[in-house]
């Protein structure tokens, strides 16, 4: 959520900024639902004080003028009070679709407003010509997508052998890697509450993105992001133990896999995918120098795997629904022809932590405040396996294993 007393203080500023980040958004509606709340929730407060001013009268005994004063008043008080419940369900279901404010040093627009940071190392050249990461797949036996499409449907995977191996490798050495940032391991489950969803902004918004569980009122988890979130919902933490590091490793399920073309086939889009996630909670004042951390972990895994990639700073509303500054790092497919997004870096700001109560202060007694949450895929794996067949394939067909994989168990 936004800061509903900085929306009421600068009330131009805010509304500004969130035509900057989603132009569609009805801004106005928001100011004016909240203003209808305040109201309508005056007037309840009013009648309530009148009838606790006729319950006191009562004291000394009931007259026929009095009892039905009190008749009236209740009668007005309850069409009064429900009026509210519906204005405040419409303000509250309209205040979670309202997107977190960009941030200031962000270019306004869409996709052509994006700015390439930075590239890093060179587009691998070949002798031959290079073949995308199905065509390899299916002739090296390491994906049988027919069979995956008989289990569960289109766009999913089932891998085999080598592609096996060189998933767990790739898990194994972005953990570590990871760990070597100061980011702590966790194993959460798949399967999420809405509240959890809620937090993080997936949910109302996204809701039809994300696969139901619907006899248990649970979800299947469209990121870790979600349950690292909500590991700290609802408490207060100190000072002095922020800020908070986590990276964790899931299967990751997402609705959206089928709208996509025959350039996303494969393992480029898919309905269930492996990541590993990074997030951390900290202080305000700390959280650029956060997001900075946090990219530069995602990039050491790329640069130790020798892969060509560019950094690009999103512009306003390409930026996610609850960030308000994301760096996307886009690996070169040479298979595609293309480059593509294997990690998203965000700074949250105090968005997913105002939804969450995600608090902190000094001392035992002190004030709290919000956090600051960031959040940063290290990496999706699915993407990054693509990566590397492409760019380490040879002209026969295989496909060299990178040295600081073959470290992994599996590969020794």
């Amino acid at each position: 959520m936004i800061d509903l007393g900085l929306l009421r203080e600068d009330l131009a500023h805010v509304i500004a900024l969130l035509k900057k980040k989603d132009p569609a958004y009805d801004a106005q509606r928001l100011v004016d639902l909240d203003k209808q709340v305040r109201d309508i929730r005056l007037v309840v407060e009013n009648i309530r004080h009148k009838k606790n001013e006729l319950a006191k009268q009562g004291r000394g005994g009931i007259t026929q003028e009095l009892r039905e004063q009190s008749i009236a008043v209740s009668k007005e008080l309850k069409a009064k009070e429900h009026e509210l419940e519906q204005q405040e369900e419409m303000f509250l279901n309209h205040f979670l679709a309202a997107p977190n404010l960009p941030d200031k040093s962000l270019q306004s627009g869409g996709p052509e407003a994006n700015v390439v940071v930075r590239e890093v190392g060179n587009k691998p050249s070949f002798d031959f010509s290079p073949q995308n990461h199905l065509d390899l797949g299916q002739k090296l036996g390491w994906f049988d997508f027919e069979a995956a499409s008989r289990i569960a449907g289109a766009n999913f995977a089932l891998y085999k052998g080598d592609a096996v191996k060189l998933m767990y490798a790739l898990c194994m050495f972005m953990l570590k890697n990871n760990l070597k940032h100061g980011y702590q391991l966790y194993l959460p489950s798949v399967l999420v509450n809405e509240q959890s969803l809620t937090v993080t902004g997936n949910f109302p918004k996204f809701k039809d993105q994300v696969f139901t569980i619907k006899h248990d009122e649970l979800f299947l988890t469209p990121t870790a992001e979600v349950n690292l979130a909500n590991i700290y919902r609802n408490q207060i933490l100190m000072r002095k133990d922020l800020p908070v590091r986590m990276t964790a490793w899931t299967s990751s399920f997402r609705r959206e896999g089928g709208a996509y073309g025959v350039a996303e086939r494969g393992l480029i889009r898919m309905r269930q995918f492996e990541k590993v996630e990074l997030y951390t909670i900290c202080e305000p004042e700390n959280s650029e120098e956060e997001l900075d951390r946090m990219l530069a972990c995602a990039e050491d895994i790329l640069t130790q795997l020798n892969l060509h990639y560019r950094v690009t700073l999103l512009s306003t509303q390409e930026c996610s629904f609850a960030s308000a500054k994301t760096y996307d790092i886009e690996a070169w497919l040479p298979g595609q022809g293309e480059y593509y997004e294997v990690s998203s870096v965000s700074n949250c700001t105090d968005f997913q932590a105002r939804r969450g109560l995600i608090r902190y202060k000094d001392k035992p007694m002190g004030k709290t405040r919000l956090t600051h949450t960031l959040n940063g895929s290290s990496l999706a794996l699915s993407r990054l396996m693509v990566a590397i067949m492409e760019t380490y394939q040879q002209a026969d067909g295989t496909i060299v294993i990178p040295d600081v994989l073959r470290n992994e168990a599996l590969f020794t």
